[in-house]
């Protein structure tokens, strides 16, 4: 049953049905206010699955962080029982828990060894707008998400940031709107110089997307961004575009060449149970076409996996790596700044130089 269980998960990408009701019916709640706490997903100061670990190896480091963490997460709108609209309310209390414990719980916690993580709840457009060929009325329900999106970013930076280092972090929908979050404040702006790194995962980013901002070519740099998407190996998705224009890193390398790395070094996935079930040397990866080509992980039961789209474990699969790696680039971003500022980022009570 527990292999099942695990299967279900790995394989499910998402189930979508038209919203029944047009944009305009659900906006009379469209004042999103974000300095309720109830409209964020967690927050550093709250107990919430952001804070959680799947190993006593791992700990939760959000007291003592030196760096933000602003995570966006992927769609979980998706048509369930009741979901009738293009744009998910705020106080669907159903789909925030939901959200609550599988993304943040699953992702989201990934970056609690390095960051004080802050995840709003937004709007999201539901899953169909990715495949309605009504492309007007989609890009209205993306573009209410993307201006929770913005003002939640907004309220991060006047009231909780206080001027430190940020990591941008996303996966899926919540990488559709953070691709235009760096466009807006971070790419050839001053807040770039605050940028440690971004994790855009699950959704093509282009090489050139930025003007300023480029893609991660090794495991220590910093002020760059790492993408990836997920498939079975050999496999080329018809409807989704692959090309050598499309920027991935590989996870296990850091590196964005067509190596192969072998899964003796994953360091350790989680699947659908997240609690002391680290599972390591779960995958391979390679870079491949546009796409992060993976061999048919292996756990107990995956003899009966079939699917070839593993977009609902880009991070999972890669759990333990990806917290290694961003730990590493904020302690050299970090050391970058003491170096030139000649200020001791241990000590932030003496500020931050920019």
């Amino acid at each position: 049953m527990k292999y099942s269980i695990a299967l279900i998960w790995l394989t499910f990408v998402g189930c979508s049905i038209r919203p029944a009701n047009r944009i305009v019916d659900n906006q009379a709640e469209h004042s999103s206010n974000y300095a309720v706490e109830a409209s964020w997903a967690a927050l550093p100061h709250l107990s919430d699955p952001a804070d959680e670990v799947p190993d006593s190896i791992f700990r939760d480091q959000q007291s003592s962080a030196l760096v933000d963490v602003f995570f966006l997460h992927p769609t979980t709108y998706t048509g369930d029982k009741g979901q009738n609209h293009w744009n998910a309310s705020l106080h669907d209390n159903k789909l925030n828990q939901k959200t609550d414990r599988t993304t943040i719980l699953h992702q989201a916690s990934i970056f609690n060894g390095v960051g004080r993580v802050y995840a709003p709840r937004y709007r999201q457009a539901h899953l169909y707008s990715y495949f309605t060929k009504d492309k007007d009325l989609a890009e209205e329900a993306f573009e209410i998400a993307y201006s929770d999106v913005k003002a939640s970013f907004e309220y991060f930076l006047k009231h909780f940031n206080h001027g430190r280092p940020i990591i941008l972090a996303s996966h899926s929908q919540g990488t559709t709107h953070a691709i235009r979050l760096l466009a807006d404040y971070f790419d050839d702006k001053p807040l770039q110089n605050r940028l440690v790194v971004a994790y855009l995962v699950g959704i093509s980013v282009l090489k050139d997307q930025f003007k300023s901002i480029d893609v991660c070519q090794e495991a220590n740099e910093t002020g760059c961004f790492c993408s990836w998407r997920s498939y079975r190996s050999g496999h080329l998705p018809r409807k989704l575009p692959t090309s050598p224009k499309i920027a991935v890193t590989n996870p296990l390398s850091w590196y964005t060449t067509g190596d192969y790395v072998e899964r003796s070094q994953n360091k350790g996935g989680v699947l659908k149970k997240f609690y002391g079930a680290l599972s390591k040397h779960i995958a391979d990866a390679q870079v491949m076409e546009g796409l992060l080509w993976v061999n048919k992980p292996k756990f107990p039961g995956s003899f009966l996996l079939t699917v070839r789209n593993y977009h609902r474990a880009d991070y999972n699969l890669f759990y333990a790596n990806v917290r290694e790696n961003v730990m590493r680039r904020a302690e050299i971003y970090l050391l970058n700044i003491e170096e030139k500022s000649g200020i001791q980022t241990h000590h932030p009570n003496e500020g931050w130089p920019f």
